[in-house]
């Protein structure tokens, strides 16, 4: 090889730092205005005419492991005892409180709550859209780079396991299969990423897709 050529691995970005460039814009703290991105339709007459002001504002860490084999994206699954959304795949978050120093602080803490994440092992790379559910949130999904090694486990009261997913593997526009839920009258469209036997559904799944959206639309 010539001197001073790179090899060609040393020219393509990895996939955390082509996301940190992807959301480099999106590092200022939020709030911001509520972002109706993919949302179905009819969804504002679920959530009733005046949905945008009434939404309780949530925080979800998206923690993206920064694993020696591969970046992995950590999900936990929801106790089956808990009264909303029981037995589903979530990401660690839940809603923002008084005492939160900011949004991030609110998705550091509930992770450090649901599954014993340090958050000094967090690096904030940006955030998401926003996204309002028919629970009435406004859920703003805090991506994180998280070192590798750090430990983490369920609490066993609101998350009964914790999985990985590969990051290329939630990347792929191609793996996402759209669908239709029936609520309230209604075909609720949202979508759909299996890995292995986890089933990945609904608003976690419009997040991620969500991300590899803007991925691919920065490619």
């Amino acid at each position: 090889m010539a001197e001073g050529a790179s090899s060609l691995p040393d020219m393509i970005p990895s996939p955390l730092d082509r996301i940190r460039d992807v959301l480099r814009d999106t590092h200022a703290e939020p709030p911001r205005p509520v972002t109706r991105l993919g949302l179905p339709l009819g969804f504002d007459r679920l959530l009733g005419p005046h949905w945008q002001r009434t939404l309780r504002p949530a925080a979800v860490l998206v923690p993206i492991l920064d694993r020696e084999d591969g970046p992995r994206v950590l999900l936990t699954q929801r106790s089956d005892k808990l009264r909303d959304h029981a037995g589903q795949i979530s990401f660690p978050g839940g809603r923002i409180e008084p005492t939160d120093a900011s949004t991030a602080a609110a998705a550091l803490r509930e992770a450090d709550e649901e599954i014993s994440l340090d958050p000094a092992a967090s690096e904030i790379l940006g955030y998401l859209h926003d996204y309002p559910t028919i629970s009435r949130f406004c859920v703003t999904p805090v991506v994180a780079r998280v070192r590798d090694g750090v430990s983490f486990e369920p609490d066993g009261v609101e998350v009964a396991a914790v999985f990985e997913v590969p990051l290329h593997h939630v990347l792929d526009l191609g793996a996402y299969e759209r669908k239709t839920l029936g609520k309230m009258g209604m075909d609720i469209p949202f979508m759909e990423l299996m890995w292995e036997d986890w089933r990945i559904w609904g608003a976690t799944a419009g997040m991620l897709h969500d991300l590899a959206s803007l991925v691919a639309e920065h490619a």
